[in-house]
């Protein structure tokens, strides 16, 4: 089949467009809104976009208040959704007022950060400290606004729990990411392999 994206003329009960994009990684951001409210919300718009330095993407659909809360403080977590938070991190997704913590919410408990006001989620295997340096408001091809905002964030700080480092690196088995599919799909992490790039 082949369809018009713009149209949406596809036939089926879903798009598919995130499915085929997929599995993304889980940008569980964590701000602290001016009047000391800490606000987390999952993402999954988000990635990685450049090393030295390291730089993070994600993309809010209007104006939410992770989104507030950076244009404000400049700074964010990106905490690490491993599967072992999997429900607590899908509770963070229910829509909440500015003055309601969704760690409250999820019953999780807020962790000071090293170099930025907001906080981490205290259990997660690990963190990236964050400063914004781009919010672009995404167009489309005519110039009109698609009500998305990409928030680029330079990563200032990293925090891993050292229970998840062996030899030397990152032990991703054990820190269990969880990823997201189109619909209502989730994905576990599965098995992992090597492979060297020609030299």
């Amino acid at each position: 089949m082949f369809y018009d994206a713009v149209l949406e003329d596809h036939g089926l009960a879903h798009s598919p467009f995130k499915a085929l994009v997929a599995p993304r990684p889980i940008g569980w951001i964590s701000t602290c809104s001016p009047e000391g409210v800490n606000n987390l919300a999952p993402y999954s718009f988000f990635n990685a976009v450049s090393s030295r330095p390291d730089m993070v993407m994600f993309s809010s659909a209007g104006r939410k208040d992770s989104l507030a809360n950076i244009e404000a403080s400049g700074e964010f977590v990106c905490n690490y959704a491993g599967a072992d938070l999997a429900d607590a991190m899908n509770a963070t997704s229910a829509p909440a007022p500015a003055q309601i913590s969704e760690f409250e919410l999820a019953q999780l408990q807020a962790e000071q950060s090293t170099l930025v006001s907001a906080p981490r989620v205290r259990g997660v295997a690990a963190a990236l400290e964050c400063r914004a340096t781009e919010i672009v408001e995404l167009k489309d091809v005519h110039g009109a606004s698609a009500d998305h905002f990409m928030v680029i964030g330079q990563v200032l700080g990293i925090y891993i729990d050292d229970a998840y480092i062996k030899d030397g690196r990152f032990d991703v088995k054990k820190a269990a990411p969880i990823t997201r599919l189109g619909y209502m799909d989730y994905a576990r992490l599965g098995d992992l392999f090597e492979m060297r790039r020609p030299g």
